[in-house]
């Protein structure tokens, strides 16, 4: 589906059960500060369709980037030119805040990245890259879940407990840990009537159940209350982005709140009319940008400790199509903002792209593992060991070292 799931506040009811697990703000405890004053946040944001990187973050350096991606191909200079990174990578026009994150440092790149998974399935790749499995088929739980469970007790980062943004909870976010749900308004939800007779259901068969459903029923006073009571405004994916964005931010920022969320944008299967600088991809990448932004000025003291990913099933092809778009492809870019990021650079073993250089003589070929990267920002931002990640939360892949010196 070519529209982002992007909605701006909570609404009456919009939270019921959560990846099979009873929540709640109240169920979630006050999560005592870190060593240092530390307060951890991680939120993962799932480009779901595949982002072309090459349109993304352009290898202007490269001397055959410009003949392989054709007309979308950005170039450092002319009009809607790319935004100068490191000399040799340059990124979209449509993400002038994130370029500006970038100088701050408070961004980081990772180029020719990807999951495991070498097919280009939508349905299975979204698979492998929620699940943290090696291949598809795994659906009961998804790593990020997986990860709360596995969060340590006590003192540092004691959270035990996520945050799910859709109307039915992403697949990364499931699972045995307790999570708490929105669907923003916009997304099919169930109303007053439902919520009241499942309440009287659950104070029969299941008195507990119906207590943590009750708790989990106040995050939309959370969501209103920090919202300022907004209703919605039209306007355009990017927009709307930005606005699940923020309402995302006023959730996770106060002490009650989860520190972990997962949310996804739908729109980015660029097969036809992708744009370079200019066109459908530069707006999507504008309202990830605008995303960005939001999280930034809503999260407030709470920016320095956060940390943002942005991550997409696979990349696109490296050369442009007959559509000016670009078919199902492999290695990709992934995008790492906050406070508690070490910015200013763009992580990547650059495998080329002369055709003998290809993924199979069409793609980037991947030279970093995705899992790598998420196991750094959870092993920096949590604590986690490389034993959990590698058994628990990415299961067999204790050969995939955790990225080190990803957090500042």
């Amino acid at each position: 589906m070519d529209h982002a799931i992007a909605f701006p506040r909570a609404s009456r009811r919009s939270v019921l059960l959560a990846g099979g697990a009873a929540f709640g703000a109240a169920y979630l405890p006050k999560i005592a500060r870190a060593a240092g004053g530390r307060d951890p946040r991680l939120v993962v944001i799932v480009l779901r369709g595949a982002l072309d990187g090459l349109s993304a973050v352009a290898p202007v350096g490269d001397p055959d980037y410009a003949g392989l991606h054709g007309a979308i191909a950005l170039s450092s200079a002319g009009p809607n030119a790319a935004l100068p990174l490191d000399g040799f990578f340059a990124l979209n026009p449509g993400m002038p805040v994130f370029a500006r994150m970038y100088r701050d440092k408070s961004a980081a790149i990772v180029h020719a990245t990807a999951t495991a998974y070498r097919d280009r399935s939508h349905f299975d790749g979204q698979d492998v890259l929620e699940s943290g499995f090696a291949g598809p088929g795994h659906t009961a739980s998804g790593w990020l879940n997986r990860a709360v469970a596995e969060l340590p007790k006590g003192e540092r980062a004691a959270i035990k407990g996520g945050l799910g943004v859709g109307a039915v909870t992403p697949l990364i976010m499931r699972g045995s840990a307790s999570v708490v749900g929105w669907a923003p308004t916009g997304l099919p939800q169930a109303d007053d009537d439902l919520a009241l007779r499942l309440m009287d259901l659950y104070q029969h068969a299941d008195p507990a159940l119906a207590a943590s459903l009750a708790q989990g029923l106040g995050i939309e006073k959370i969501a209103a209350r920090e919202m300022g009571g907004q209703k919605p405004q039209g306007g355009n994916e990017a927009q709307l982005m930005r606005r699940v964005g923020e309402g995302v931010a006023r959730l996770i920022a106060p002490d009650d709140g989860p520190r972990i969320a997962a949310l996804a944008f739908d729109g980015w299967d660029t097969h036809a009319n992708e744009g370079g600088g200019t066109g459908r991809l530069a707006m999507l990448l504008g309202g990830l940008d605008g995303t960005f932004e939001a999280f930034e000025q809503t999260l407030g003291p709470v920016w320095k400790d956060t940390a943002i990913v942005a991550i997409t099933e696979f990349g696109r092809t490296a050369r442009v199509n007959g559509t000016t778009g670009t078919d199902h492809g492999t290695g990709t870019v992934a995008f790492l903002a906050g406070g508690a990021i070490k910015g200013g650079r763009v992580i990547a073993d650059w495998p080329g792209l002369k055709d003998a250089q290809l993924y199979q003589n069409r793609d980037l070929k991947p030279t970093t593992d995705l899992r790598g990267v998420l196991k750094g920002l959870l092993a920096d931002q949590f604590g986690l060991s490389a034993t959990a990640l590698g058994s628990k939360v990415f299961p067999d892949s204790i050969g995939v070292a955790p990225m080190k010196g990803l957090a500042a």
